[in-house]
């Protein structure tokens, strides 16, 4: 078994852990309502279920946030001692409240103040 099929069954593992299904459609939409960047496509984590693919290292990252691994063990299988693992700003947020942030950061300049305006205004109602 080479590095990316063993990648591939530590995912899996990790995933069906958590309780989700090791579904390519439900692993899409899980790291992409998470990852900040460009969203994958079902076929590319098609690729990382069937073991023909390794995501990029933010990728990796964002994986293992979610699933609640360590990104050295997901991608390696080991846990290297001492290695500090940096957790993403987004760590720890969940999906919905994440998803608008995200959509938040996407508005231009005039539309963010809008928002903004409007949460101040509803936090100084409490």
């Amino acid at each position: 078994m080479d590095q990316t099929q063993k990648f591939s069954a530590r995912l899996i593992e990790a995933i069906e852990a958590l309780g989700y299904e090791a579904k390519p459609s439900v692993v899409e939409k899980q790291f992409n309502i998470r990852y900040p960047g460009r969203s994958v496509t079902l076929q590319g984590v098609r690729r990382w279920l069937r073991g023909e693919a390794i995501p990029s290292q933010d990728k990796l990252m964002v994986l293992a946030d979610w699933l609640q691994v360590d990104a050295n063990e997901l991608r390696y299988g080991l846990t290297i001692q001492g290695s500090k693992q940096e957790k993403p700003w987004y760590a720890g947020i969940p999906a919905n409240e994440y998803e608008v942030l995200r959509t938040y950061l996407d508005l231009p300049a005039d539309k963010k103040k809008i928002v903004s305006d409007v949460i101040l205004a509803f936090k100084s109602l409490t």
